[in-house]
Formats: structure tokens, sequence, C-alpha cells
């Protein structure tokens, strides 16, 4: 039995509640909404306790037990923000990773919902959290997973495209080709192997550690490795947020202890310490784990996306955000770099509006006090970043035209006075130079009548003017 650890590294950065600013007192740069000062404090409190304290625990445990190792998943928002408060937490990172029994995990660079966004800003989110590792630990992966865990088949086979051998997700009974927790599966569409998380043992501890009202409380090390020791199949993957120790349970519950002594209490019993990648790739797949798009899992509440798209607002909200990553990509840089930090998961998980233990769980997690003020908040970031773009584009509006695809929402639809759509549309001002050359002359008269054609190059082209005048300004651009 392989005993695989796997330790989810994380914080996001918050927005101050935007019922401060005054109207017309919005700030020009969205990045000045974050409200630095708290994130900082609460960023300094988690290095402190979780960060330099549980990770000196685990490196002490390293240097002790020479069979000891384990798999993190380092988001790279975590990495920069220890980079500048807490390098002291990032030092001990690198000491762990130098013992060579320390794995780390590709994730999203921003731990965000890009997946759900746009599949190519999904793999370069990757690529840039690679890119991180190398430049930082010296490490180049090959395990990857998505943010939260979120997976379908697809997810597998675009991570095997990049060269992943392994992927891990949430164990889920109901999954077509579930065999159990403890087995290597295999995705049926491409050759990538996957893992699946323990879910009950991992929220013994992730959850359960320190509540009284539990049956089993108090959890020992000496208790948990028990449980661990009668367990059948092949292996066991135990994965939990790092923020467990020290931070989700504090350091008075003894969750401390419990992680000092757990490799010793495994060992004893003749458990075999594995990584991620080394229990994936040493153990023989024992199913097909069918996951379609239609069927997404996450490791979160009720194991599928409804933490961050299960209500109408979070739905609006997200796809606002896919309508200005077309924005964003299109002046790439700077504007990208910003829009990233919208896309972060935790903004999404913070307006759930759920009740019971899961609604416990959102609620503790939540700097608002509601999920209702958190929505008010995103949707208003989301009309601060609109116009930030905005003024962006107009700064160097040929350049941005010429890049600029909206998306299909959002694309001009030729159509006859009665509505009959005549097969041609635009998504970009190019397409619109092409459609107009070849549509037949009653379309084009019906909607220069109506003037569609300018209402749309103002509204979604961001244009000061009509055709004439943006082929006149960018007339030397590629799309004139």
């Amino acid at each position: 039995m392989d005993v695989v650890f796997f330790f989810e590294v994380h914080q996001p950065l918050r927005f101050a509640p935007l019922e401060r600013i005054m109207p017309n007192g919005d700030p020009r740069d969205p990045r000045d909404l974050f409200e630095w000062s708290v994130n900082r404090e609460i960023f300094e409190r988690v290095a402190r306790r979780v960060y330099v304290k549980a990770s000196e625990i685990l490196l002490k445990s390293l240097r002790e037990n020479r069979d000891f190792k384990f798999t993190m998943s380092v988001s790279g928002i975590a990495i920069d923000l220890m980079e500048r408060w807490s390098p002291e937490a990032l030092k001990i990172l690198e000491e762990m990773v130098e013992t060579e029994r320390v794995e780390l995990v590709a994730q999203t660079y921003y731990h965000s919902l890009a997946w759900l966004i746009d599949r190519d800003e999904f793999i370069e989110q990757v690529r840039d959290h690679v890119k991180r590792l190398e430049e930082v630990f010296g490490y180049k992966p090959v395990s990857a997973e998505n943010t939260e865990f979120i997976y379908n088949n697809d997810v597998g086979c675009v991570l095997a495209s990049m060269g992943f051998k392994a992927v891990l997700t949430e164990g889920v009974e109901w999954i077509q080709g579930f065999r159990g927790y403890n087995y290597v599966y295999g995705n049926p569409l491409c050759d990538i192997r996957v893992l699946v998380r323990n879910h009950r043992l991992s929220d013994d501890i992730g959850f359960r550690f320190s509540m009284r009202t539990w049956d089993q409380y108090p959890l020992t090390a000496d208790k948990y490795a028990s449980w661990l020791g009668a367990l059948t199949g092949d292996l066991v993957l135990i994965a939990i947020d790092y923020e467990t120790f020290g931070e989700h349970h504090w350091p008075e519950t003894g969750i401390y202890g419990f992680l000092e002594h757990l490799p010793r209490e495994i060992s004893r019993r003749g458990l075999r310490f594995s990584t991620v990648s080394e229990a994936a790739l040493s153990n023989k797949i024992r199913g097909i784990y069918d996951v379609p798009p239609w069927s997404t899992i996450s490791w979160a509440d009720e194991r599928d996306l409804s933490a961050w798209a299960g209500n109408e607002v979070q739905r609006i909200a997200l796809e606002n955000l896919r309508i200005l990553y077309s924005y964003a990509k299109a002046l790439g840089e700077e504007a990208l770099k910003v829009w990233r930090l919208y896309s972060m998961s935790d903004h999404f998980y913070y307006q759930a509006t759920k009740h019971g233990p899961a609604g416990e769980v959102h609620s503790y997690f939540n700097p608002y006090g509601s999920p209702y003020k958190a929505q008010i908040t995103y949707l208003r970031a989301l009309e601060i970043l609109a116009r930030y773009l905005a003024r962006k584009a107009r700064e160097d509006y040929c350049g941005f035209v010429e890049r600029f695809r909206a998306p299909d929402r959002l694309c001009f639809n030729f159509t006859s006075k009665e509505g009959v759509y005549s097969g041609f549309r635009a998504c970009s001002f190019s397409e619109l130079l092409e459609a107009l050359k070849k549509i037949p002359r009653e379309f084009l008269e019906h909607h220069l009548a109506r003037g569609d054609i300018d209402r749309w190059l103002s509204a979604v082209l961001l244009a000061d003017g009509d055709v004439d005048r943006i082929v006149e300004k960018c007339s030397r651009t590629n799309i004139v």
C-alpha cells in the first residue's frame, strides 16, 4: 500500500468591500481594489502558522525518516506572495524540494477557473506555473491538477497533450468505472493516469480533526495510521489544504503534534510513502475513470461545480468574466495579468449561497460576511475592470482592433428584416470587412437602415466612428 500525502498551497487576494467606495469614486487601476494591507496581514499570519511552522515539522520528518515523502501543489500566486511577504516560508519549501522526496505538481498559476473560461488560457496558465516552478525550485513537474481538482476526460487529455503523466482528482462513487478509492485509473480518451482522492480519510484530517461532536474525536496519529494500515487496494491518496495545519485547525487543537507523529506511526506499520507520480506510474491501472464534460467533478461540496457556478449570480459573473477575457487577451501583458487576478476561484467560492455543512464551510472562508456582499463586490469589480480594459483598448485602438476577436455571443450576425440568418457573421473587424464585400445588398441595407453595424462597432469593438473612419485611422495595419 502506497501512502500518498498531497498538500494544496494557495492563498487568494481579496477585494476590499466595495460598498466603501462612493459612486464615481472607482479607482482607474483595478488592482487598487484589492485590500492589500488586509491581504498581507492574513498572509503573514498563515505563513507563520503554516508555511513556516508546519513546514518546519515536515522538513524535520524528512531529515529523520529517509522513507518519508509527499507531494505539494503551490499556486503561482502563493509563490509570489511568499517572495514578497514571507521569504522564510519560501526558503523552507526550497529546502524540502532539495531533499528530492517532495514532488511538486503543476496547476493553474492563479488557482483560477481558467478551464471554465477558455482552453487556451488554461494551457497558458499551467505553462506559466511550470515555468515558475523551474525558476524558483529548479523543478519540472510530471503530474498536474486542475484548480480544486476540477476534472473531466478533456481536462485529463489536455494535460496529457502537455506531457504530464498523471493527474489528480476527486474519488466519486457514481462515476462510471469507479472501483474504489485506492487504485490507479486510466482516462478513456488518452494516455494519462488518474489518481483519485480518498475524500473520507482526507476530510477526517481536513474537516473533522477538531470537531468535538465527531464520534472519532480526538484523532491521534496512532489511530489514523491504524486506519491506513487496514485499507485494501494499491494506494491511498490523502489530499488536503496545507492550511489545515495551523490555520483551519488552530495550534491549540493539537494539529502540530498530529503532523509530527503521523509519519513515524505510518512507517511503524510497514506502509510505504510515495509521491503522486511514483504511485501513479508504479501501480497497475485497475479501471477506466470516465468523466464526460457534462459530469465535471471537483473536490468541493457536492463534488461538482456548484461551489463556483451553483447560483445564477455566479453564472452571470462567470459569463461576464469570459467576455472580458476576449478584451484582455487582445490587449495582452499587463491587462491580461489584471484579468487573471479576477479569475481566481476564490472570488466565486465566496459567492456560493449554500446551506448545511457546505454552507458553513463557505461562510468560514468568506471575508465579506455574506455571499450577497461577495456577489455585489465582485460584479462591481467586473464593471471597474471593463472600464479599465476599454481605456487600455483606446490607447492603441488600431493594435487592439487588429487582435480582438469577440466571443460567439457578441459576434454580428447578418439577417434579413424578417430575422432570417444570412449565413454571414463577423466576430472581428477584418471579418466584418470581408462580410461587407460579400453580403447580399438587401441584408446590408436592412442593417444600415437600422444603424446596427455602427452600434456593434461602438458596443463590442469600442469604436468611436463607423467602418470608414476605422479604415482611415488604421490603414497601415493588417486589418485593412
